[in-house]
């Protein structure tokens, strides 16, 4: 007979939960409470509240005995899409993470933020540190992990609810463009201010500053040079200061409603979460509204600075030093910097001032020559500068007899930079029918996959008739801007085209902007004789009379 051991009685025991300390609950009688606070828009309503939320929570946290607050964050007036632009948010979790706070007091999970990621990222994190939101619309504790899912469906709302927003906010912008209602930024806009009835009214003073970069930029000086003119003028920018910079030149000249015309939707929103502002590529359609209101400076002077400004790229392009023997970088101060060239090397010169018996005389040379004596450079020359635009002019002067005819050959060229060329060898009707033919033959392809037993042989045919038909829409769409763009060009190769028949027939004197407009290079084969080229490409080579002097070494 076996004898078996009896199973031992099963014992449930209680471990009784351990007693907070004297010290752990003061701790938790003097919770460490911050409140958050936040308005979308700068309206006195918005701010009436916004005022009223700090109010509140400050007489909330300190009628707690519980409870020591340590400050109000609160942001006026900004978006709440993105906690980036929130700097008393990003301070506050910045206190977070030091261990300065304990809990964080919320009107609602759309005043903490709209964004669902940021709400959830932080929410995440400040559970992580031990540290509640309490959101008391929702009576939501984030310290509960459970809660989550409410925060996340509360964050998708609030979301949805600002994109809803944003894009009526986008329809109504665009719908005002397509009006020709122009918004003018009078706090960074130089030479302007609103009148009485709402248009822009010029302020002469800043008006005047306007002209004189325009005019300082055709006469040859670069964008540096105005800065430093400017500076040293005293001339005032558009927030009051003489602190100048050559985005804000550049950003001037290129500004066309100095002209008076106005070019709507050069940028806009990428998204409504980012807020981040674009350039408009051709994304969007764009809309120049011409004499929309007075014009500082003509329409001739500003299309003269564009022209000068790609010309100026173009040469800096082909002169940037890439080995010793490359084309050095040349200043724009002068007339010649950019035009005049070595034909030896094929560096561009510079303008040099040297002194010789007490005498000072201007004078260009190679710049290889100067940064790298006769290494790179044995035979190139020294020109006195007098002599030299003597005989730029004389070469210009030798083919004016015909006046007119030459305008209209710089016109073309001109045209040929300005004018879009679409690289295009179909015209709108051949790719519209292109289109339609390829409408067809996805309706008869659709109707013999019908048919068929099995349709998925025709996947890589409907998508390559699928592709074909979306790169014909894409060239259709690049074309009809171009067209818009070219009417444009057209207008201005008008003005351009009176601004040079206007000219003398003869040039008497040497003119910077005049001898921008007409040259596109000087070539000097030796000490007495250059080749100028024109605009429209005509090469006159011409002779140089140079003064005997003493050769420098």
């Amino acid at each position: 007979m076996c004898m078996t051991e009896s199973q031992p009685e099963k014992k449930i025991i209680v471990i009784p939960a351990k007693k907070e300390s004297p010290q752990e609950q003061a701790k938790k009688r003097n919770l460490r409470v911050a409140a958050y606070c936040r308005v979308s828009t700068g309206d006195e309503e918005q701010l009436t509240s916004y005022e009223n939320q700090k109010a509140f929570y400050t007489e909330k946290i300190m009628k707690n005995p519980e409870w020591t607050m340590v400050d109000i964050f609160a942001d006026e007036g900004i978006t709440g899409t993105s906690t980036c632009r929130r700097k008393d948010f990003l301070r506050m979790i910045r206190q977070c993470r030091q261990g300065k706070i304990d809990m964080i007091l919320a009107k609602s999970v759309s005043r903490f933020a709209r964004n669902t990621l940021d709400t959830i990222s932080y929410t995440r994190e400040l559970r992580s540190l031990g540290i509640a939101v309490i959101f008391e619309e929702q009576n939501i504790n984030s310290i509960y992990l459970e809660s989550e899912f409410l925060i996340a469906l509360h964050a998708a709302f609030a979301q949805s609810e600002s994109e809803s927003i944003s894009a009526n906010v986008r329809w109504g912008k665009r719908q005002s463009i397509k009006d020709g209602k122009v918004t003018f930024q009078y706090k960074t806009l130089l030479g302007y201010e609103k009148g009485p009835d709402g248009n822009p009214v010029i302020i002469p003073e800043e008006a005047e500053t306007v002209r004189r970069i325009f005019e300082w930029y055709l006469a040859g000086k670069s964008v540096r040079d105005i800065r430093l003119a400017l500076v040293a003028g005293g001339f005032q920018n558009a927030v009051g200061t003489t602190d100048w910079t050559t985005s804000n030149l550049r950003s001037i000249l290129t500004n066309e409603k100095y002209c008076g015309d106005a070019l709507l939707q050069k940028t806009f929103v990428k998204d409504f979460i980012s807020k981040k502002s674009i350039p408009n590529t051709g994304q969007l359609a764009k809309v120049l509204i011409q004499n929309n209101h007075e014009a500082i400076i003509s329409h001739e002077i500003f299309d003269a600075v564009q022209l000068e400004l790609a010309r100026r790229r173009a040469q800096d392009g082909r002169s940037r030093k890439s080995a010793p023997t490359g084309r050095g970088k040349f200043s724009g101060k002068y007339a010649l910097s950019g035009l005049l060239f070595c034909a030896e090397c094929g560096t561009a010169y510079r303008r040099v001032v040297w002194t010789q018996h007490g005498e000072k005389r201007a004078v260009w040379r190679c710049t290889s020559r100067l940064d790298y004596g006769k290494k790179y450079c044995l035979n190139s020359p020294t020109l006195d500068e007098e002599p030299l635009q003597q005989a730029i002019l004389n070469a210009i002067n030798s083919v004016m007899s015909d006046h007119s005819a030459l305008a209209e050959q710089l016109r073309d060229t001109m045209e040929q930079e300005l004018a879009p060329i679409p690289g295009e060898s179909m015209s709108l009707g051949d790719i519209d029918r292109a289109i339609t033919d390829l409408g067809r033959q996805f309706t008869a392809l659709l109707s013999e996959a019908a048919d068929a037993d099995n349709a998925d042989g025709y996947t890589a045919r409907f998508q390559s008739i699928s592709t074909a038909m979306a790169e014909f829409k894409r060239r259709k769409a690049i074309i009809q801007q171009l067209r818009q763009e070219q009417d444009q060009t057209d207008r201005r190769m008008q003005r351009v085209t009176m601004a040079l028949k206007s000219t003398s027939n003869r040039l008497t004197e040497w003119d910077d902007g005049t001898i921008y407009q007409l040259l596109e290079k000087v070539t000097v084969l030796s000490s007495e004789r250059i080749r100028v080229t024109l605009r429209d490409g005509l090469e006159i080579e011409q002779a140089v009379e140079q003064p005997k002097r003493r050769k420098f070494a």
